[in-house]
Order: structure tokens, then sequence, then C-alpha cells
């Protein structure tokens, strides 16, 4: 999953694909490089970030949408605005990546009437703007599971299938330093939900901590993520640098398989 963030404000990079032009030439040049999902973002989640109006989101997202709408890629929407799910989906979206579960008014009734699209549920403890102010678990791994049960139960619930359900863990929303990389090496725990992992970390502080790199230079240390990351179960990684992680994942993958 390739990173198309139309927003002035994204934690890495913020401002350099603000219009819808930029955008789209991000995303073929992504889609150049071999990429399965692009996930396009108009609001940016990071820690301390404010939200966006419906309109403002809409004004970023769709006509980036409508302008990808003639080539063989799958799309997301990263959004946690029903509204947005709505218009994104009609708009040709196959899949509603939420960093909120699904749990704002009225989330779960729109992608219900949609029995094609996939939907990520992410856990976050708080909100983006204080969720690093003071996380605190007692068994992180433990209850991020118990919210995904629970999220997953709810969404069933409304006859959204579990065919149709991907989750992610959130790594850095809502977690230290130590919580990330315990919740790293613990992944593997959460494949007993029986649902596809998504995992997100590249570029992130929590890699920033442990290398000192600035965010722009952080591609090796967010290849080694996203490659931990598989061999603890993750089933779809979401990447800023797409050419180098598939080519980390091709010599990982041929050792795996070599008879």
């Amino acid at each position: 999953m390739g990173v198309v963030n139309v927003t002035p404000d994204s934690f890495s990079d913020g401002g350099r694909y603000q219009s819808t032009q930029q955008a789209i030439a991000h995303a073929m040049s992504l889609i150049d490089e071999g990429v399965d999902i692009l996930d396009i973002g108009g609001e940016s989640t990071r820690p301390g970030s404010q939200s966006v109006s419906i309109d403002e989101e809409l004004r970023r997202v769709i006509p980036v949408l409508e302008g990808l709408s003639g080539q063989n890629t799958a799309i997301s929407v990263d959004t946690s605005k029903p509204e947005v799910m709505k218009q994104a989906i009609n708009a040709g979206a196959f899949m509603i990546n939420d960093v909120n579960a699904l749990r704002n008014t009225g989330a779960l009734e729109v992608v219900a009437q949609y029995r094609h699209v996939r939907v990520c549920l992410m856990h976050m403890q708080g909100i983006p703007i204080d969720m690093q102010s003071n996380p605190q678990y007692q068994d992180i791994v433990s209850e991020i599971k118990v919210f995904l049960q629970h999220r997953i139960d709810a969404v069933k619930l409304v006859g959204i299938s579990q065919e149709q359900l991907i989750i992610d863990p959130g790594f850095g929303f809502g977690k230290t330093l130590q919580h990330n990389y315990k919740l790293l090496q613990q992944l593997d725990r959460l494949t007993t939900l029986n649902v596809p992992i998504l995992v997100g970390i590249s570029r992130k502080s929590m890699l920033g901590g442990i290398t000192g790199n600035s965010v722009d230079r952080r591609i090796h240390e967010s290849i080694a993520a996203a490659l931990l990351a598989i061999i603890k179960g993750a089933k779809i990684v979401r990447v800023h640098d797409v050419k180098a992680t598939k080519d980390a994942i091709a010599v990982y993958s041929a050792m795996k398989h070599a008879v």
C-alpha cells in the first residue's frame, strides 16, 4: 500500500502533493513502482493534528480519486468521516482505511451499504490531537486485541462481513516508543483474530527514535520494519517507498520459498 497524502501537514510528506495534479502525479509514480493499493488521505492524523471540515477533505480527495479512475489499481481512502466515505466509494474507492475504526456516528451504516468494499479498522488510544500526551497500557497487545475484536463484532452486527475486514494495530497512535516495539515483537498474537493485518510503520518516529535519522532519511529502517511486520504476520504494509520495499520483500520471499 502506497501513501498519497493530499495534505499540507502530514508528518512525512505534508505539502509535497497538496494540489490535485501533484497528488495524481505522485500516485502514478507509485503505480510505476508496482504499488498494489493506493491510500489517499485528505486529513493528517499525525500527533497533534487538527481535524479539517468535510468540504475541505472532499475537495482534496475526490478529484484525485476521479483523476485515477482509469488506472487498474485498487484505491483506498484514509478517512473517518461518513460523508467522505460515501462519496469516495461512489467515486471508485474499494477500501476505507479508518483510524477511528468506524466509531464516528453514521460510519457503520455507510459502509454497511456496500458489500464489495473492504474496511480497515485501526486501534488508537485517544485522538490525534492528544494521543501522544500520556499513553498507558497494562498489556498493550492484549488490550489492542480486545479492542479490535470488539470492533469486528460491532461491524458484523450491521451486516459487514468478516471477509470485508482488515485490522491495523495503529503503530504510533497513542503509543510510546516502548509500546510500539513491544507491539511489533508480538504482532503475531493478532493473527488469531482471523482478519488480515495491515501495518503502517513507514518513516514513523518510532524508527527515528532508534536511529536518530530525520523523517526524510528513514528508508532503511522503514524497510527493515516492513519486513519484520511481514515475518510477524502482516499481510499489507503501508509505505512511502514502494519500490525499495517491494525489492526487499522479493528477496525475503525468494529465501522463504527456496527449495
